[in-house]
């Protein structure tokens, strides 16, 4: 990274990262044993050989400006590829170990997260996965920027630089309070003339009720809009209106009598679950494992019949036991 002939270094990254992370000089400086005038001496010079502004210096702390903001997350990425590319080298040969970050949607992640860590605990010691749940419209970005490794997205994940591995397609059901009796008409018909509690507009959920609403001519008004799955089944169970989620949310609630489902007769209404690499960065040996790891945990979820309203999509066959990570190289396609 340079301009003007002068070039920013590993060093300079960790130390402005740090700063910006911490929000202050003084406790940057106490995180990385380096005095303060030296870590003021590296951002100037960063700042000189940028040609702009990074940090902004307040009575309480420093933030940082915009082209600080872009600084710090393309360094965070770069020294996270590099602190990955040299724990590789270092174990090559041995039991992959290192960090993979992975982004899971909330409803999944209540899945799938438990059992994943304790298979790769059993399997991979070295391992040490770090799970962050999110919309699936957070983990795509988060999947652009190098925050996480791995990520579970819906439907098709289609973008440059992404690849997938398709995993499972989900049923979703009309939930309503214990109480609603629904006799005659589609589901789609008695969840159009019912209030209806719904997640945002940015929810890949909501956009897809939406089209699916939409082509069938029925209008879509919800009285509630709440991007939290918690919520919306309380909300729910409470009586304030009738929604839609995937039926593995909510079996438990309908098991105990606390909400009742009704199942569309639709194809439609089945969503799709890819594991999802950026594919500008590395594939360590240890994220490797972990891909591998999630297929298989969610195939025996599948299976087992844990996964209510699931079933699996059959990836494409390959001759070779490697293929699923080969699959990664290559971009989305529709």
């Amino acid at each position: 990274m340079t301009q003007g002939g002068t070039a920013l270094d590993v060093r300079q990254l960790r130390y402005f990262l740090a700063i910006v992370e911490e929000g202050s000089f003084s406790r940057a400086s106490l995180r990385l044993r380096v005095a303060q005038p030296a870590l003021s001496l590296h951002v100037r010079r960063m700042e000189e050989a940028l040609g702009t502004q990074l940090l902004l210096r307040g009575p309480h702390g420093v933030s940082a400006t915009e082209p600080g903001q872009v600084l710090a997350r393309r360094a965070a990425a770069m020294l996270s590829e590099l602190e990955q590319t040299e724990e590789e080298i270092r174990t090559l040969g041995r039991e992959p170990t290192g960090v993979v970050r992975l982004g899971l949607p909330g409803t999944i992640g209540a899945m799938v997260s438990v059992p994943l860590i304790s298979l790769c605990k059993e399997r991979h010691p070295g391992v040490k996965i770090i799970v962050a749940e999110a919309m699936s419209g957070f983990v795509r970005q988060w999947l652009m920027e190098g925050t996480v490794d791995l990520g579970i997205l819906y439907n098709d994940p289609q973008g440059q630089g992404l690849a997938h591995r398709p995993l499972l397609q989900e049923e979703l059901v009309l939930l309503c309070p214990a109480e609603t009796r629904v006799t005659g008409g589609s589901p789609l018909d008695v969840l159009s003339s019912l209030p209806l509690i719904l997640p945002s507009g940015a929810h890949g959920l909501r956009k897809m009720l939406d089209k699916i609403f939409r082509d069938r001519g029925l209008p879509v008004d919800p009285a509630f809009e709440v991007d939290s799955y918690s919520s919306i089944k309380q909300l729910v169970e409470d009586g304030f209106g009738c929604s839609v989620l995937p039926r593995h949310a909510v079996a438990r609630e309908a098991g105990v009598g606390r909400l009742v489902l009704i199942r569309f007769d639709d194809a439609d209404l089945w969503r799709a679950a890819h594991l999802v690499h950026a594919t500008r960065l590395p594939m360590t040996r240890a994220c490797g494992a972990v891909h591998d790891l999630v297929g298989e945990v969610v195939g025996g979820l599948i299976e087992s019949g844990s996964w209510a309203g699931a079933r699996s999509i059959a990836p494409p066959p390959e001759s070779e036991p490697s293929a699923a990570r080969r699959d990664l190289a290559r971009p989305a396609t529709g």
